[in-house]
């Protein structure tokens, strides 16, 4: 299950196991970029083009160690490649990290020395907007390449992807109710949701649209009560301990990663998890959390892919961003949901392990050795 492993989370390790060889890793190019006169310390890690130019988002990060900024950005990468092969994107898996704390050395002449960077690959990289970057910040990086998305819709960008992000996971929640109870419908179902900021409250928008029962908790107060001032019948929950416990159909981690672990997969309710959060499986591999939820007949929607209708919504800024394009296309993460779960049953697998072999497939279609180059 490598993919699930390794999604973007919202609070990198400061403690970071040396990388392994590039060679090892299967890393296309790695880019080590500084700029002195700014103070820009900044890697680009680029894990494959096979299927076309590396896109992914910029994470600025204080971290630890220029080990744990590398590592870091090769498993992000990584994790791109695979989320944009699974949901049909034509882009290869890219990331980038600059080094330091985004509210004392953010500046805009070091965003406009890492766009000069970026525009240094000549396309092969696309960056877009992560932990400690923003819309922003992407049109200040802008200034200087043509390669950055996320940006603010007065600069002929998306603006906020937040709404496809929640499209993409309603779309794979009635996916996994179709597998689960044979209809895609979830109306009279009961949705758990762990997290309502930007995405988590839109996501209960739509729930309740389709006539679902919603059920909420926040470590921020304030968001609940602002949601049930829009949605008084939300019922809401003390804590994410009384949540799982409770009696839901449907759990959806949309807050920090690291949602499902042991104890919470040994008590949960629901049939059915699906949820924005990324990393959610806390353990990997044989013996780890995909396994432990099949083995006791909950249905995991791998969160790379129901939470990829962002990286939908800037991809499509390439081609002059149109939101009803990009709509239908985050639309089709119930059919590759759908796929995921159907081949999950048929090799008797977790669809964590299902997921990744499909995306594994379809970067190989095209063949490993192909290396993207700009046109000229």
């Amino acid at each position: 299950m490598a993919t699930s492993s390794l999604a973007s989370s919202t609070s990198p390790s400061q403690v970071s196991p040396p990388a392994p060889p590039l060679s090892a890793l299967g890393h296309e190019q790695v880019a080590f970029c500084h700029d002195k006169a700014t103070g820009l310390r900044a890697i680009i890690s680029i894990y494959t083009t096979a299927l076309g130019p590396a896109l992914g988002g910029t994470r600025f990060y204080p971290y630890a160690t220029e080990q744990a900024a590398l590592w870091d950005v090769l498993r992000l990468s990584r994790a791109m490649a695979y989320k944009n092969a699974l949901c049909g994107l034509d882009h290869g898996g890219g990331k980038g990290v600059i080094i330091g704390d985004p509210a004392k050395d953010k500046s805009e002449a070091l965003l406009r020395a890492y766009g000069r960077f970026v525009e240094s690959l000549g396309g092969r990289y696309v960056t877009a907007c992560d932990v400690g970057t923003y819309v922003a910040d992407m049109d200040v990086i802008a200034k200087e390449t043509r390669f950055a998305t996320g940006r603010s819709e007065a600069n002929g960008g998306a603006g906020d992807s937040s709404v496809l992000t929640a499209f993409g996971v309603f779309q794979g929640m009635c996916a996994s109710a179709a597998h689960v109870w044979g209809s895609p419908s979830l109306a009279g179902k009961t949705v758990g949701i762990a997290g309502v900021g930007k995405v988590g409250h839109l996501l209960a928008g739509l729930l309740l649209e389709s006539g679902a029962r919603v059920v909420v908790t926040d470590v921020n107060s304030s968001v609940v009560q602002a949601l049930r001032e829009q949605h008084q019948e939300i019922d809401v929950a003390a804590d994410v301990f009384e949540l799982v416990r409770s009696d839901l159909d449907v759990y959806a981690p949309c807050a920090l990663g690291g949602a499902l672990d042991e104890t919470t997969v040994a008590v949960m309710k629901a049939k059915v998890v699906c949820g924005a959060a990324n990393n959610q499986l806390v353990t990997e591999g044989v013996g780890g959390t995909a396994e432990a939820l099949m083995k006791r007949g909950i249905t995991y929607a791998p969160d790379f892919l129901v939470n990829a209708g962002g990286v939908i919504q800037v991809s499509d800024e390439l081609h002059g961003f149109d939101f009803a394009r990009a709509k239908h296309r985050t639309a089709g993460i119930f059919e590759a949901t759908a796929s995921v779960l159907r081949v999950a049953a048929d090799r008797g697998v977790s669809p964590a392990t299902a997921a990744d072999h499909l995306a594994e497939e379809r970067m190989a279609q095209v063949g490993s050795n192909r290396i993207w180059l700009p046109t000229r």
